[in-house]
């Protein structure tokens, strides 16, 4: 023997199947889950504030003002009666301000059509305002037990490799219902999004720890699309911009005018002017000679 060691051999691909899938996913997923605030939501109301106030922002962004929110409207008929004041108020934190009047139209529909009660099925839930395809697959598997996907970026992307299938095909949906868990729907759409963070990422996903890697169409290596940009630092965003212009003009007597600030952050006069006039414009605030108020 001359010495050298053996090489490394890769163990050939098993067939893609639900049960080998959800057998692998589940058992990983048992140390590896991510401790997230918004998992607790235990009522289909809570789940639907969830879904909506993730859309366009980071799950580990929504958890407290997620939970002040579903505290202070615990269910439908409560939100459907707030004021548009302490609802842009309470939803300030989050940015995309319009979410949170959708979210309201959704709760008065809730009411007048489901007796106030969150609909159960996708169709019916697709029917609500500020509720598309993902968001209704993500509150019926997590709320009511179906077994749909909902294919946002994260469960497109994994469901994608593993399949072989263009992201952008039709047939993506289809195939990723196919392998859904039919016993804990909300347990696999929580694990595949824990993969998606973790391990089966956009750029360099670490293939050599997956553990669902021995079914996978297109298992690693991957090389990285270039070097990634650095982030914009979130205090430098026109949401945050937003966000706290909305927090300043809510924050003073019901009716009263605000004057717009020079300054907010590092943001300066221009941008909290053209950030003022915005949200003038999408309906939130009115304006009148560098004063704000929030819209009646």
């Amino acid at each position: 023997m001359d010495g050298d060691a053996a090489p490394r051999t890769e163990a050939p691909r098993e067939p893609l199947t639900r049960r080998r899938l959800v057998t692998r996913l589940l058992a990983w997923h048992r140390d590896a889950a991510r401790d997230l605030l918004v998992r607790s939501a235990a009522d289909p109301w809570q789940v639907l504030v969830v879904e909506v106030m993730s859309q366009q922002t980071q799950i580990d962004r929504v958890g407290r003002a997620w939970r002040r929110f579903v505290a202070r409207w615990p269910t439908p008929a409560a939100l459907a009666e707030s004021p548009t004041r302490d609802l842009l108020a309470e939803w300030a934190v989050l940015g995309y301000n319009r979410r949170a009047l959708a979210l309201r139209e959704a709760a008065r529909r809730i009411v007048a059509d489901h007796g106030g009660a969150v609909p159960a099925t996708v169709a019916e839930l697709q029917t609500l305002p500020g509720i598309g395809p993902y968001t209704a697959r993500a509150i019926a598997a997590a709320a009511f037990g179906l077994a749909v996907a909902p294919l946002d970026v994260n469960v497109r992307r994994v469901t994608s490799r593993l399949t072989g299938i263009d992201p952008a095909s039709r047939d993506l949906q289809a195939a990723a219902d196919g392998l859904v868990d039919r016993g804990d729907p909300r347990r696999w759409v929580n694990a595949v999004m824990d993969l998606a963070a973790t391990t089966c990422t956009k750029t360099a996903p670490r293939c050599d720890v997956c553990p669902v890697r021995i079914l996978c169409a297109t298992r690693g290596p991957f090389e990285t699309a270039g070097p990634r940009r650095a982030s914009t630092p979130f205090p430098a965003t026109t949401r945050w911009l937003r966000g706290r212009l909305v927090a300043l003009v809510t924050g003073a007597p019901d009716g009263a005018w605000v004057a717009l600030p020079d300054r907010l952050g590092t943001h300066d006069r221009a941008a909290v002017h053209v950030a003022a006039r915005d949200l003038e414009v999408e309906g939130f605030l009115e304006l009148l000679d560098g004063r704000t108020r929030v819209r009646a």
